[in-house]
Formats: C-alpha cells, structure tokens, sequence
C-alpha cells in the first residue's frame, strides 16, 4: 500500500522508529567517512518538484537520494507543464510512471494533496503553507540526540505561527512534549491544526498551549524555537510584521528565562536582528546548524520507509 507524507501525522506510530533511523543512519554515515555501508536505493528515481527556492530542503533531498545510492531528478516549476496548464491530476499520473517518489515544495497544501491523491508513488511535502513536515522531522531528531529524549520536555515556540508551527505543534503532542507557542493574537497558528494537536496531546498526556507573551511561554522551555517573521510571498506585509513581532525576538534576555540547558532552534534561513539575534544563534545554547545537517539524515530515514 503507498504511504505519503504530506503532514507529520502521516508518521503516525512510526514516528519514533523513523527519528531513531535517522540517529543510526548519521552514525553510519560518519563511521564510513561520508559513505553509507549499502545502497538501498539503487534504480530508484526521485523526482523533486520545487515551486519555491530551496537552499537545505533541495540540497538535502539530492545529497540524501545520492548517498542511498538513488537518482534525484530536480523540477523547477518552469521546467513542468503544470506551470503552464497542464494540470497536477496529470502531472501526478505521469511522474509516477517515471519515479518512484515525488518531493513536492508547493505554495499550496491543496496542491500537495491533489499530487498525492493522483500519484501512484509516494508523495513526500517539502513545505507548503499549511506544514513543513520534513523540518520538524529533523528538529525532533535534534532535540532527542540533545536530550536523550522527547516525552516530558516543554518546547516553547516564539513568533509567526506559520506552517513550521503547525507541524511543530503537531510532531510536539505525537512525541509527549509540552508546547507553547507566543504568537501576536493576529498571527497565532490555525485553530484547526491545534485542535488536533491538543486532541493528540490528550493520549500522549501533554499539553499543547497558544498564548501571546513570549517571556511566559519561555518559562522552564527545554527548547526555544523561532523562524523567520515574513515568509516567502509575504514580502508586501514586511514592514507592519515586523512592527508586530518586534517583542518576540528570541535574543539574549529571553533565552535566560528558560531553562538554563534550554537549547535554541531555528529552520533557517535566518533574518539575524530580527526574529533572532547573532548572540543566540552562534552562542553556546544555539543547535541551529545540526538542525540544518539533520535533514540530510532524517529525509533518508523517511525515503527508506516509503520506499521500502
């Protein structure tokens, strides 16, 4: 039966068994001295279609396919018929004749789904503007390797409650965590995404919570997340967002409310004197660059199971 993984519920009961692969697969990948022991993926064709730019997601993806020992075949959007009419019911149908799994970056979750809902390969989403799935994938990796655990810790969210949000919101209450996100009242996270979220957290016995003061939210935080405030397609709304969300910058003076092992996260890219400040981000507390290096591991511990 396919599997896709369009949200990171899709994970499902598998969750922690795909963070612990990824763990073994980095541990692997260093033992060999940047070369895995097998080739899993060999004669497997993965087709990324990107319709927005990438730096870590695009790069990731094509060095993880070629350390599996795949093929990773990059679409932009003006290399595709889809941009030009065809629809994504057909483009599905096609490329699933051709590839073994689709990676689709997309400015519409819609999109992703209708892709997936056509395609007789797996279908993994590499952001939309509902989630960012494989992202969190590999912060939770990041925070287990940092912790030696994910139930009972508390993450504490600072900002935009974007699509980053939403899927850390959700992977938080799969993996026991206790979660706070500090949004403006204006930008605070779909109501629909954290009903689920509270409603997971109620069988993992955690708690999932949307508040506005970051100083609160940070309290006792094992992990201080952030992203950028004005997403790609957002760049008309710059000037009022970062009115807005100038008192939820994570700098120095909030991350000493948190606890004092508490770690610093951010996906990148970062808009450093905005949303972050240099201090954090290349201070002592900051694993934002293994968070980046993760997603190499954990999209290849997420290929293998869909593929597989």
């Amino acid at each position: 039966m396919k599997r896709d993984f369009i949200s990171i519920t899709d994970a499902g009961g598998r969750l922690n068994s795909l963070i612990m692969n990824s763990i073994k697969l980095k541990a692997e990948l260093r033992r060999k001295t940047g070369h895995l022991r097998t080739k899993p993926l060999k004669n497997k064709n993965v087709a990324l279609i990107f319709e927005k730019s990438s730096t870590r997601t695009r790069v990731s993806f094509e060095v993880g396919v070629n350390q599996l020992g795949g093929n990773a075949m990059y679409l932009s959007s003006r290399d595709l018929q889809m941009g030009r009419g065809e629809t994504v019911s057909d483009t599905a149908r096609v490329l699933s004749r051709y590839a073994d799994c689709i990676v689709y970056r997309a400015f519409e979750n819609r999109m992703v789904r209708q892709l997936a809902g056509n395609s007789t390969a797996p279908v993994i989403n590499a952001l939309d503007d509902l989630e960012h799935p494989c992202q969190i994938l590999a912060d939770l990796m990041t925070i287990r390797e940092k912790f030696g655990k994910l139930k009972g810790l508390k993450i504490a969210y600072v900002g935009d409650g974007n699509n980053v949000c939403h899927s850390l919101m959700l992977g938080a209450a799969m993996s026991g965590m206790n979660f706070t996100a500090a949004t403006p009242a204006s930008y605070a996270p779909s109501e629909r995404i954290g009903q689920l979220a509270a409603s997971i957290s109620l069988d993992n016995k955690c708690t999932v919570e949307v508040i506005s003061d970051p100083a609160i939210a940070v309290k006792r935080a094992n992990v201080i997340y952030t992203d950028v405030w004005v997403s790609m397609g957002q760049e008309s709304e710059k000037e009022e967002k970062e009115k807005v969300f100038a008192p939820y910058q994570v700098n120095s003076k909030l991350l000493s409310l948190a606890d004092r092992k508490a770690i610093a996260m951010h996906c990148l890219p970062a808009h450093r004197g905005l949303e972050i400040t240099d201090d954090v981000i290349d201070g002592p507390q900051s694993v934002v660059f293994d968070q980046a290096e993760n997603r190499l591991h954990s999209q290849k511990a997420l290929l293998l199971w869909l593929l597989r």
